[in-house]
């Protein structure tokens, strides 16, 4: 006898007739289930990992002429263009502003010459839902905002032994210093101080350098790359020394007192004087140009190569 749901109009299922066929997969049809791609998207959605996005300089601060826009990322940055696309630096007044990537995890800006005193800087993230990389997306939004206000770019001569510094295009202080001996170079190029300890302790092993040195009270110390060079007091060494010998293991050394607070060292008046951001730049020194993503350094890139290293 034939099936009487056989013979009735309008009970099979176009559904019903690709399944039997193979065109639909099973689990499609099961009440309650996901198919196995929806399953593995939720599964991807599920893993999605968060980029964070760390920016130097703080917001409402003031800096020196030469503080780029530093951001490091907590993950690699695969789709950079998008990443780029959704941070905007500008500048009042206003100039031209680049990005440059330093791999995957850094993206930092500049103009082309150095900041004008007296500029506002804002920089937006809108990072919120953009796809930085596979299973990755950023979720900060917001405005900073900071100043720039002096000028102020000092150049040491290792071969002269001294520093000489510009505030505002006129000179206003000459300083002997010592800087690294034969064996431990100081880097030249131009520098910015990205970070200022009032005193700090210096450690040799810190810097691949063994037990050479252990010193828990270095004064009114200036940091210029993140592998260990500072502008720092010195007050350990005899005065004769600076301007006639270098004698460090790589950092400038400038006359102090222990403890630091003889205001008429030149290592107190240099560190007062001073702000984050401005700029060191280091000539005769016998070593070559710092990499500039050894610190706050892009400005010894060309303006040329620097535009090069945009995703944009």
């Amino acid at each position: 006898m034939s099936d009487p749901q056989a013979a009735q109009p309008g009970r099979w299922s176009r559904r019903g007739v690709l399944t039997a066929l193979g065109a639909v997969p099973v689990a499609a049809v099961l009440a309650g289930r996901t198919t196995p791609a929806r399953a593995a998207e939720a599964a991807a959605a599920a893993e999605t990992r968060t980029l964070t996005a760390t920016v130097t300089p703080d917001a409402d601060g003031t800096y020196g002429v030469g503080m780029p826009v530093s951001i490091t990322f907590s993950h690699a940055v695969t789709r950079k263009a998008a990443v780029q696309r959704a941070i905007t630096v500008t500048a009042d007044p206003e100039v031209e502003v680049v990005g440059h990537w330093f791999g995957d995890n850094r993206l930092d800006f500049r103009p082309r010459t150095y900041w004008a005193p007296g500029t506002t800087v804002t920089v937006d993230l809108r990072l919120a839902g953009v796809r930085a990389a596979a299973g990755l997306s950023g979720t900060q939004t917001g405005t900073r905002v900071f100043r720039i206000g002096q000028s102020q770019i000092s150049t040491v001569d290792l071969k002269a032994g001294k520093m000489t510094v510009v505030r505002d295009g006129k000179k206003i202080a000459s300083y002997p210093v010592t800087g690294g001996d034969a064996d431990h170079t100081t880097w030249s190029g131009i520098m910015v101080i990205s970070e200022r300890l009032r005193q700090t302790r210096m450690e040799s092993s810190t810097v691949g350098l063994g037990h050479e040195y252990d010193i828990a009270d270095v004064p009114h110390a200036q940091r210029l790359t993140t592998s260990g060079t500072f502008v720092h007091g010195n007050y350990w060494t005899a005065a004769s020394v600076f301007g006639t010998g270098n004698t460090t293991h790589g950092c400038i050394g400038l006359h102090d007192a222990k403890g630091g607070a003889d205001a008429a060292t030149a290592g107190h008046e240099f560190y007062s004087g001073s702000l984050l951001g401005d700029l060191v730049i280091v000539k005769n020194s016998g070593e070559k140009t710092v990499d500039p993503a050894n610190g706050l350094n892009g400005w010894n890139l060309s303006w040329k190569k620097w535009q090069a290293g945009s995703a944009l």
